[in-house]
């Protein structure tokens, strides 16, 4: 049998060793999206649309629709039309998710739906409570899950 020298044995325990160290490695940690959603929320609920901002893709012709208007082309666009038509009307806002978050994944794109009650105290007229239908479709860019689509409506009182 031949003997190691002592300069290949601290090369061969560490080249032995690397499988074991590559098993350990903690596998890629799935993105908590019900956190983030509810990040976004308590953003919204600031009262102030630059503060969801870090949550948005910023693309000019992305599509988002609110309860109003009908569309927004951009996030620029609902930024400023949530600010001006309902946020600066506001003294607070609030969400109550039901259980019914609801995210599929398929690689770097990303949807999630869910029902949310919305409560807010206006500064003028009665108060806001709404039941409402939300859907959030998200993409991974540059290792970072952004909002590239939203869908927040209400039914119609049946």
């Amino acid at each position: 049998m031949k003997r190691l020298s002592r300069h290949a044995l601290p090369v061969l325990l560490m080249a032995l060793a690397l499988p074991a160290a590559a098993a350990e490695k903690p596998a890629s940690k799935a993105p908590d999206f019900a956190a983030m959603i509810a990040k976004a929320d308590a953003a919204w609920t600031t009262l102030k649309a630059e503060n969801v901002a870090p949550f948005y893709a910023k693309d000019a012709d992305l599509a988002f629709y609110d309860i109003a208007p009908f569309k927004y082309a951009g996030w620029t666009a609902y930024r400023d039309g949530a600010q001006k038509l309902f946020l600066d009307g506001a003294k607070s806002l609030k969400f109550v998710p039901n259980n019914d978050l609801k995210t599929t994944r398929r690689g770097n794109v990303a949807w999630s739906t869910r029902t949310v009650h919305l409560s807010a105290e206006m500064k003028v007229g009665k108060p806001l409570e709404l039941d409402c239908r939300h859907t959030i479709i998200w993409e991974n860019r540059g290792g970072k899950w952004l909002i590239v689509h939203e869908h927040f409506s209400t039914p119609l009182p049946g």
